[in-house]
């Protein structure tokens, strides 16, 4: 179909008003992308994107993603104008309580929202992660006869994007995996939010693309319809197997002339010149929240064609169904939760005098098991296969070569690692999960923390826990980071204590589908729990916390202990008597929310005599073992020492455990 540049250029200054009213109404907000790209967003989804607004989960739409989350008023407005779920109304309570056009695109939130965006870079990787899946996808499941997968997946950036590292670090491993379904628009208006742009940029970004294996196309006048679409199109039909990157330069805040292409046109600031702007850009002067019955004709045709594209391809789907039952259960089974009782029993459970280098290792086992069980999990590691024990062995890796590969080399890029797994979790075919030592979560935590605003099913297998990672010495000893990341809403964190709880803590996490697990593991070695029968052990990490050790006399004592802390637990009860009982408490987060008849059973409020023991710092553990009980902790960094000699100096310790017992 020829592109109708007249009526989309009608509807790019009628979006602009949109953004500027909202803007204006809500006091708050930002206009400048929303202005400067509103051609972009009239040839995409007036012409270009292939989607259906009636089917906004439809498996092969092209997927849109708004790195730049802040202009989602550009976003809502091409949502409105296209046909999705997404009234005037809607647009009219931009940035207000429990509307659906919150400040930034929030997944689940809006029809038509892909990925929840905001913090920049974060879309990038999204989008990178979401190409991983749609060639994962297509190599399972696309037959000579039929593809049902041959989506695009489209991100647009700004430089905020650009300058953040995880942008950075999700594009070059892109380009290095030939992601050639992958297109990211730079909307390139030489302007950040404090000043022009070279006040903190000077690189050549078609060369550091094209260096990296991008193809690269520059657009001089973003505001020209025919010229992007004609360099869109290249991008979508390019067939050099690599990413494609099209910088478009732009205005920003363009219609508004006080402040456009300048730093004050990014936010608000343009606002208040919305009148005047709305009558430049030939809208009605005492009409708000304009959209001419022309513009809204155009679009309802264009849903029209746009749904006869779906049905072709239903067709197609339908077909690929009959002659592929196999394949079909398969994607079926995607979304569907699995039993956390079930995937046990496809674990065997580990002898008794079974001997792993930590639990590390015990979850290299299990992780072999579940794979099995479940052929849609993805595994990938940040350049440390060979320590975090994570590669799924039945398979090879996911590569050029071998796009149905279930391994994922990463690289040494740890943000991007998160935010790609995001991007493959917002798909819902793949589960991923990705692994590196724990304290490089400090790398990961803000792909985590949307991970878990987005109730994404991410898994992260995160081992070396503690300070029992020795001699790598403080830089490496994560004694904080395990409470920092229970304290993120929506996160769970699960430390085992032996193999046999790591199974549990691998079902655990497999079995939740509304939002992310982190699996502590140990480098350590730690002992098997064999006085504690194997299926308490496993169920007991699906509460939370459980009792390992009954006392057989009346209740004096309880200590408290997780991961590799349990053994110091046990052992010390032995010495304290009969009336002691341990508890192992591998996810906090799993027991608070079990129902208060088990918590009390469990941690029995009557008794106030309460020990509790982490190699980390104490703060969380004080509403466990309440005013009068003793936390056993590090409220220091570690030390560099064999592992051994770190704990016993840091004072986590069986004669520590009894030392606080008796002093209670």
């Amino acid at each position: 179909m020829k592109l109708q540049t007249d009526i989309l250029a009608q509807a790019a200054n009628q979006a602009r008003g949109l953004a500027i009213d909202a803007v204006h109404k809500a006091g708050i907000g930002h206009l400048g992308l929303p202005l400067g790209c509103a051609e972009i967003g009239a040839v995409l989804y007036g012409h270009a994107l292939v989607h259906n607004p009636d089917e906004p989960r439809w498996l092969n739409r092209d997927r849109f993603v708004l790195s730049a989350g802040h202009g989602s008023m550009f976003l809502y407005a091409w949502l409105h104008l296209t046909g999705y779920a997404l009234s005037i109304e809607d647009l009219k309570g931009f940035r207000q309580l429990h509307s659906k056009t919150p400040g930034h695109p929030e997944f689940h939130e809006t029809p038509g929202v892909e990925a929840t965006t905001g913090p920049l870079g974060q879309g990038v990787g999204n989008a990178v992660g979401m190409a991983i899946s749609g060639k994962m996808a297509a190599a399972r499941f696309n037959t000579p006869e039929h593809a049902i997968f041959d989506q695009h997946i489209v991100c647009l950036a700004g430089d905020g994007c650009m300058q953040e590292g995880v942008g950075m670090e999700a594009v070059a491993f892109a380009g290095h995996q030939g992601l050639d379904n992958l297109i990211l628009i730079y909307d390139s208006n030489y302007v950040t939010l404090d000043a022009m742009a070279d006040k903190t940029q000077s690189e050549n970004a078609a060369k550091r693309f094209k260096a990296i294996e991008w193809d690269v196309q520059v657009v001089e006048d973003g505001h020209d319809l025919a010229a992007f679409l004609k360099a869109f199109n290249k991008a979508k039909k390019a067939t050099s197997g690599k990413p494609q990157l099209i910088i478009v330069h732009t205005i920003i805040a363009r219609g508004i002339p006080e402040v456009q292409g300048t730093a004050k046109g990014h936010g608000e600031g343009g606002a208040k010149f919305g009148d005047a702007a709305r009558i430049g850009l030939g809208l009605p002067g005492d009409k708000h929240f304009y959209v001419s019955d022309e513009v809204y004709a155009y679009f309802a045709a264009h849903k029209k064609r746009l749904a006869r594209a779906y049905g072709k391809w239903k067709k197609t789907y339908a077909a690929w169904r009959t002659a592929n039952p196999d394949k079909a259960a398969l994607l079926d089974s995607a979304p569907v939760r699995p039993s956390a009782a079930a995937l046990m029993e496809k674990i065997p459970v580990f002898p008794a005098d079974a001997k792993h280098p930590g639990t590390r290792g015990s979850g290299r086992e299990v992780l072999q098991s579940v794979a099995a069980a479940l052929p849609l999990l993805m595994s990938g590691s940040a350049d440390l296969h060979g320590s975090t024990y994570n590669y799924i062995n039945a398979d090879k890796d996911f590569d050029k070569t071998n796009r149905a590969g279930r391994n994922i080399r990463f690289g040494i890029r740890e943000h991007a690692m998160a935010a790609m797994c995001n991007g493959l979790a917002y798909d819902v075919i793949f589960r991923p999960s990705c692994a590196t030592f724990l304290v490089f979560a400090d790398y990961s935590r803000p792909s985590m923390r949307i991970a878990a605003l987005a109730k994404l099913p991410v898994i992260y297998i995160y081992t070396h826990d503690s300070v029992g990672v020795g001699e790598d010495g403080p830089t490496h000893q994560p004694v904080e980071t395990i409470s920092s990341l229970r304290l993120i809403p929506g996160f769970e964190v699960i430390r085992p204590a032996d193999l046999e709880e790591t199974a549990g803590a691998f079902a655990a996490a497999l079995e939740r589908t509304d939002g992310p697990t982190l699996l502590a593991l140990t480098r350590q070695a730690v002992p098997n729990l064999n006085d504690i029968p194997p299926h308490i052990r496993r169920a007991g990490v699906l509460k939370g916390g459980y009792v390992a050790v009954q006392e057989t006399a009346p209740l004096t004592l309880v200590i408290i202990a997780t991961g590799s802390e349990v053994q110091h637990a046990v052992a010390a009860a032995k010495t304290l008597g009969a009336g002691v009982r341990v508890i192992s408490m591998p996810s906090m987060e799993i027991f608070d929310r079990q129902p208060k008849e088990y918590r009390d059973s469990i941690l029995p409020p009557a008794c106030r005599k309460r020990v509790a023991i982490e190699a980390g710092v104490t703060g969380l553990w004080h509403k466990y073992v309440g005013p009068e009980g003793r936390i056993i902790g590090i409220d220091r960094f570690g030390l560099s020492a064999p592992f051994q000699q770190a704990m016993t100096e840091l004072g986590i310790t069986v004669e520590a455990v009894i030392a606080a017992a008796r002093a209670l």
